[in-house]
């Protein structure tokens, strides 16, 4: 609407900090109208004690009011007394960050005050890094953030917010880039300077830490029941004053981005085109490649590092963000820092935390690994690990089919074979369900099939699907497999439901042993997460107070809440289907490295890749999802020949 410069972004920067210095006033009101009502009945005791003692209210019934309306005073001051208390000393919630010194960014930090006097705002109080594609201030006055807190520069203003600036930017930003994208959020210091305004937001911050105070633990019943009332106050205030401190918060945004069109306005508008390529990059590298070295206990030490060459492979598949890699040669705003590699190495530890649950200190069972060592520390390991689970539940699955009479044994004694694997998902092409005079040429066929290494899948599918017995005939066989009611209504009625019927009963069954199997992994391993993440918070305090006392210059630390589940999971719970698949996959790959020229390899994009003579075998997944969804094994066999993969050979697991 309004120009780079001149008088339009003048009209609407003062717009903007009108507007958020009006909300504000509104949200005060709403704390003036509370406090009125809570001194209202104390001030009705006192006209009554005055009109006592110039002897206009006498008589037994102004006595008795007056001490009614005393104890009422009472009773409303105690519980506005309470409120206002936990109001104030709640402590409100912050992002988790890693904390930067100035000592271990200097040129950050004058970049960041250049910057706040190139527009005429205060410089923000401390610099901070977050695992994440963003940026903004935040309010860390409380003194639980300012024990927290790393020491900035001398001089810094104690009410200012502290620059919380996203890892990511740092490493594939250059320094310009960096510049021109916190130009609008430093530019929000200056209204967040004005009284009004900083009143309202420790208001509006006080309430939300207060309602979340009856959920802390450790309260006795009776401190926990005042915690809930105080808590329903908070929130009906809060209610009251949401909308006030929504357009608030808008006017402030809107005042700092007219005022930072003025400075590298040409800039910012490529440097805005990064941001979101970074997100994609940034995105993918986490659920690809971060994600399951983390499952395995082992985080990625050099994350930001590796959005890097995940970026860069980006803009060489993506044609829209072709010449983006060119900018390289530019000096990367990570320079602004003193120790790169530290840095990295905090904020992805606090990436793990935030995304997956992980402790907060490496330990043994969570330890950092090098990019160059992922392929044979993760996703060689990985790969291992689950073929040894997957032969682990058949093993299960071959022992209560024998104890019920099955007779697997066979199946269970192939040893870690691919071809086990595939023998147990094989399945037959399903017949009509009307067509009973194809059930004495179904049983021949089966029988014929005997004298094929294919002979297993019917050996152990039979007593997996826990359907098929020895009186079983026709194709009941094949409908009774599935546990479905309806579809044996539908064969029964005579609907053809071949072209829907495409559950595996082998795969179902064995699908459902690996998710039982993986879900009291997970709860062993967050057990042992809950179990050291206390004595962990314990020495990292007395670390800090050590730290403190001797005036030393602290390590970069994390501040925010702690615990061992993700606050921001990366994905939904997997379906047992897709970690059957993923099972099957990490088999193959495993007899592949085994028996053939492969080697385990990094997609920085795609995770980890099976690399065939250096090439990356992409076309592996559909084959393996043939076998474990409709019981084909035909295109992963073809597979497995053009590539010299042994399936009959045992593979070494973990």
């Amino acid at each position: 609407m309004y120009g780079v410069s001149g008088t339009g972004s003048v009209v609407g920067e003062e717009w903007g900090a009108r507007a958020a210095r009006s909300r504000a006033l509104a949200v005060l009101r709403v704390r003036g109208r509370a406090l009125g009502l809570a001194v209202l009945p104390a001030a009705v005791a006192v006209v009554l004690y005055a009109g006592g003692v110039t002897g206009h209210f006498t008589g037994s019934g102004w006595d008795a009011a007056r001490w009614v309306v005393t104890v009422l005073a009472i009773l409303v001051l105690l519980a506005a007394t309470a409120v206002a208390l936990v109001v104030t000393r709640a402590r409100p919630a912050a992002t988790p960050t890693v904390e930067l010194a100035e000592t271990a960014a200097p040129d950050l930090y004058r970049l960041v005050r250049d910057l706040a006097d190139r527009l005429d705002v205060p410089a923000p109080a401390a610099i901070a890094l977050t695992p994440d594609c963003d940026s903004w201030l935040e309010d860390r006055t409380h003194r639980a953030h300012r024990a927290l807190r790393t020491p900035g520069a001398e001089g810094e203003g104690e009410g200012a917010p502290v620059l919380v600036i996203g890892s990511p930017f740092l490493w594939w930003m250059r320094v310009g880039e960096l510049r021109a994208v916190l130009a609008p959020v430093v530019a929000g210091t200056g209204p967040a300077a004005h009284p009004d305004i900083a009143a309202a937001r420790r208001f509006v911050r006080g309430l939300d830490a207060a309602v979340a105070v009856p959920g802390t633990p450790g309260l006795d019943p009776v401190r926990r029941l005042g915690a809930h009332g105080v808590g329903h106050v908070a929130r009906v205030l809060l209610r009251a004053c949401r909308g006030h401190a929504a357009e608030m918060e808008r006017g402030v945004a809107a005042a700092g981005s007219e005022r930072a069109q003025a400075v590298d306005y040409g800039v910012r508008i490529v440097a805005q085109e990064q941001v979101g390529l970074a997100y994609a990059g940034w995105d993918r590298l986490l659920t690809r490649v971060a994600l399951p070295a983390w499952r395995m206990g082992r985080w990625p030490a050099k994350l930001d590092a590796g959005v890097v060459s995940a970026l860069t492979e980006l803009s060489r598949r993506d044609r829209l963000a072709d010449g983006f890699s060119s900018r390289l040669g530019e000096r990367p705003a990570c320079d602004l820092l003193e120790e790169p590699g530290a840095v990295d190495e905090a904020t992805s530890l606090l990436a793990a935390r935030l995304f997956h649950g992980g402790p907060a200190e490496p330990g043994p069972d969570w330890s950092p690994v090098e990019w160059s060592q992922y392929p044979e520390e993760v996703v060689d390991r990985k790969w291992r690990t689950d073929a040894a689970r997957l032969h682990q539940v058949l093993d299960g699955l071959g022992l209560a089919d024998s104890a019920a009479g099955g007779g697997s044994g066979e199946g269970a004694a192939d040893g870690p074979t691919l071809t086990r694997v595939i023998a147990h998902l094989s399945t037959e092409p399903t017949k009509p369900a009307d067509a009973d005079a194809d059930d004495g040429a179904e049983k021949n066929d089966a029988a014929q099939e005997r004298a094929f290494p294919a002979d297993d899948a019917h050996l152990t599918e039979a007593p997996v699907s826990g359907t098929r017995t020895d009186t079983g005939t026709g194709t009941d066989i094949a409908t009774d497999a599935d546990a479905d009611a309806d579809i044996d209504d539908n064969a029964h009625i005579g609907i053809d439901i071949d072209d829907e019927e495409v559950v595996n009963p082998a795969a179902e069954a064995l699908a459902g042993a690996l998710s039982a199997l993986l879900a009291r992994e997970e709860a062993a391993r967050e057990a042992r997460v809950a179990a050291t993440v206390l004595t962990a918070e314990a020495a990292a305090r007395s670390a800090e107070k050590d730290d403190l006392h001797s005036g030393a210059t602290p390590p970069p630390v994390v501040s925010g809440p702690d615990g061992p589940l993700p606050l921001f999971p990366l994905q939904p719970p997997r379906s047992g289907r897709d970690l059957l698949a993923d099972h099957v996959t990490a088999m193959v790959c495993c007899a592949a490295v085994d028996t053939a020229e492969a080697t385990p390899g990094l997609d920085w994009l795609d995770g980890p890749a099976l690399l065939v003579g250096g090439e990356r075998a992409v076309d592996l997944g559909p084959r393996v999802l043939a076998l474990v969804e409709d019981g084909d094994p035909e295109p992963l066999r073809v597979w497995l020949a053009r590539t010299g993969v042994r399936p009959e050979k045992p593979v070494r697991l973990v």
